[in-house]
């Protein structure tokens, strides 16, 4: 029987995926997670997973950095991203940042059914707006090949500087030392080619839904 897992912060909509999939597959056994950090726990945890249905925004996530990053790790791992962003350029940079599917969240639960389906077949799935609409840019592809890098430690301390969180807090959360803190800001700039943590978070925000209007948190001084 197919696992599959579910990532979404909406119980309610997660509520109504797990009844999309029962009637097309009423034996998949479904595991779920509500943030990134869950969600990371959960792949962790279920490395044999047949699907991983994605939303964009959650919690510990921005834009494309937890799919690209999820990626990299577990390459196996086929992600169909289930959006409410149905802008058809939204949908061409999942498939370009590679996920094998995106469903809308408006869709009905025939198409969702349809979709989740063909991918458990090996086919990709997204509406046809999506394959006409312009391909990612190059500068998005270069931030993700560097983000693909990051040990997953590092890639949530980069999250964290993105929500412009200092060290001392990124420390309390992460149950570590405000020297550990530095230590992977260092490792961060130098694997994204960064000289400093605000280049490195605006090279992140280049996989933002909306990077003209990422701003980035202001400098700490190390």
């Amino acid at each position: 029987m197919p696992t599959l897992l579910i990532a979404d912060d909406h119980p309610l909509f997660r509520e109504a995926l797990r009844g999309a999939v029962a009637r097309v597959l009423p034996d998949a056994q479904l595991r779920e997670a509500d943030s990134v950090e869950a969600l990371y726990t959960l792949v962790e945890a279920e490395p044999d997973a047949d699907l991983l249905l994605l939303d964009l925004n959650m919690p510990g996530a921005q834009g494309f950095s937890a799919l690209v990053h999820l990626r990299a790790l577990h390459p196996q791992l086929p992600i169909v991203v289930v959006s409410a962003r149905e802008e058809p350029t939204v949908m061409r940079r999942a498939l370009d940042h590679g996920a094998v599917g995106f469903i809308p969240k408006s869709a009905d639960a025939a198409t969702l059914g349809e979709a989740i389906t063909r991918v458990l077949d090996g086919d990709r799935w997204a509406p046809a707006v999506a394959l006409s609409a312009p391909a990612a840019h190059a500068d998005e592809h270069d931030a993700a090949q560097r983000l693909r890098d990051l040990t997953p430690q590092q890639f949530r301390v980069l999250q964290m500087l993105g929500a412009g969180l200092l060290n001392k807090q990124i420390g309390y959360e992460l149950g570590v030392s405000e020297a550990t803190v530095k230590a992977h800001v260092t490792a961060i700039l130098r694997k994204l080619g960064a000289s400093n943590r605000t280049q490195a978070v605006l090279i992140a925000g280049r996989l933002a839904l909306d990077p003209g209007a990422f701003v980035p948190p202001p400098e700490e001084a190390d």
